[in-house]
């Protein structure tokens, strides 16, 4: 078995994804800075999941879009 840290394997999907945008013509950038933060009970999970599934519908709002 090969071990890969998780900076590796972050790497490896976010090369993979620049790459299929840039294949088929899909404008894709990366966030500069993010947060990372240890999820550490169910509820919290919930909670995070929620934001990430309603975050795509918010964009528009976001101060932070830069799209004009």
């Amino acid at each position: 078995m090969i071990y890969k840290s998780l900076g590796t394997v972050i790497r490896g999907v976010k090369a993979r994804i620049s790459r299929m945008a840039h294949l088929n013509g899909i404008p894709f950038g990366w966030q500069a800075r993010f947060y990372d933060h240890i999820i550490r009970n169910q509820d919290e999970m919930n909670r995070i999941a929620t934001y990430i599934y309603h975050n795509v519908s918010q964009w528009d709002l976001d101060e932070l879009n830069k799209a004009e």
